[in-house]
């Protein structure tokens, strides 16, 4: 106890023992020593019970009056209730100017911060920039349904899937025609969600030019390769004996060139391309295709494995998934070397879903490397994607097939121990497989 209060407290017992001692020498002197205490007592009672009764006025009262002066316990408990309420006014005072500051700063903001109910997917609050990126209006649209109020994006089914929900890199605004966005759902807390929308327009549009530029130079290539294959097999190495080597890399170079604009004219197609279509695509069919060609490739030189475990088929477009299958399975060729052992599954996955993968025992892939490798030209050794012909466009194809079709591509890896990559595909892209044909490829 501190020394201040100590002797507050020490103070009103004396002067207890002080009124007490008072009552009882009056009352020796009237004869009724014990009337003379039991009224002292209960005056001692009622004066303790009105400063009680002051206190939780002045606790109740929103009016800044001060303590009384005095030194008995109930004037130090006055003034510590006193320095309290002024600390809780002031840190009050603090965490309402935070608040204010963070709430200028989102506001600030060029991107449309929209906080949001987890469960009932009303608008909470949002900043400037959601006026004019979503049409967003201050108060009009608090407490409404967000979904309602950004139609026609799908943002209700999005929203439902919480965590799980990948950003939408390029929708429409709803409320300014010819601007593209960019929105990301943040789960923050247990009940309030952050809708964050970019304006994306700017890059989209480079985008487009980066992709007519590549689509425009690659078609114009073909004229001249096809003017060199031409020519190149005009020539024969028998004639001139001493030329075969040189015809021979020129060949394989043209070749080469040839395979690298196919391949950058099939990512520009892929990349304006806004879905696929709904065609069942015949799993059955689809692996012993991948099986054939991977047998073709191998050359005999590896052990071939293929397991159909899903009575299932997929929605989308046959052609579009056969071209990434079949950059798995030929890239599982080139970087395994011979003796290896390369399996083919198509199984059913935890969520629902289905998974096509493609595993090997070939050199394997540094996980320094595996964030990168879908990019377009990335390549984890130079020297041996050259060696087997490899373009560095094969796992970047894989990739917009898949976006196309709402998957995604799962890439396992260890060096000398091989590589496992998997296409999942969502419970909505699945439809059930005749039985007939089920285990016919197995």
């Amino acid at each position: 106890m501190p020394p201040r209060i100590h002797v507050a407290w020490t103070r009103t017992l004396v002067q207890l023992v002080a009124v007490l001692g008072v009552a009882a020498v009056l009352g020796a002197l009237a004869d009724h020593i014990w009337m003379a205490l039991a009224v002292a007592a209960l005056g001692v009672l009622a004066w303790h019970y009105w400063k009680l009764y002051d206190l939780l006025t002045r606790l109740t009262s929103r009016s800044r009056v001060p303590p009384p002066q005095g030194d008995g316990v109930w004037q130090e408990t006055d003034r510590m209730l006193h320095r309290g309420q002024q600390d809780m006014r002031a840190r009050k005072r603090r965490l309402i100017a935070m608040l204010r500051a963070y709430r200028a700063v989102a506001a600030a903001l060029p991107d449309a911060v929209v906080v949001v109910d987890r469960n009932s997917q009303r608008v909470q609050w949002f900043n400037r920039a959601a006026t004019s990126l979503l049409g967003l209006q201050m108060p009009r649209d608090v407490g409404k349904p967000v979904g309602d109020r950004l139609q026609p994006l799908p943002v209700a089914h999005w929203l439902a899937q919480g965590r799980r929900a990948e950003p939408m890199l390029d929708v429409p605004s709803p409320h300014s025609s010819g601007t593209r966005l960019e929105l990301r759902l943040i789960p923050y807390s247990d009940d309030l969600w952050l809708l964050l929308a970019r304006d994306v327009t700017r890059i989209m549009k480079l985008e487009q030019m980066r992709r007519d530029f590549v689509a425009n130079v690659s078609h114009e290539l073909r004229t001249p390769l096809t003017v060199v294959h031409g020519y190149l097999d005009m020539l024969d190495p028998a004639e001139q004996p001493e030329w075969a080597p040189m015809l021979a890399e020129m060949q394989n170079q043209s070749q080469r060139m040839t395979q690298l604009v196919e391949d950058l004219l099939t990512l520009s197609r892929l990349e304006a391309q806004e879905g696929v279509g709904d065609e069942t695509v015949s799993m059955a069919s689809m692996l012993v295709t991948l099986r054939r060609e991977l047998e073709v490739l191998s050359q005999g030189r590896h052990t071939i494995t293929l397991e159909d475990a899903s009575p299932t088929d997929l929605v989308g477009s046959t052609r579009e998934l056969h071209s990434a299958f079949s950059n798995l399975v030929s890239n599982a060729v080139r970087y395994t070397p011979a003796g290896g052992r390369i399996t083919i599954r198509y199984a059913p996955i935890a969520d629902g879903g289905v998974a096509l993968s493609v595993e090997d025992t070939g050199y394997g892939i540094p996980a320094a490397h595996l964030p990168r490798i879908t990019e377009r030209f990335y390549r984890v050794s130079t020297s041996r994607s050259r060696e087997s012909g490899g373009t560095g466009l094969g796992l970047a194809i894989v990739k917009h097939v898949l976006h196309l079709h709402q998957a995604r591509l799962e890439i396992e890896s260890e060096v000398g121990a091989g590589s496992r990559f998997a296409c999942h595909f969502t419970a909505e892209r699945i439809r059930a497989r005749d039985a007939q044909y089920f285990g016919a490829t197995a």
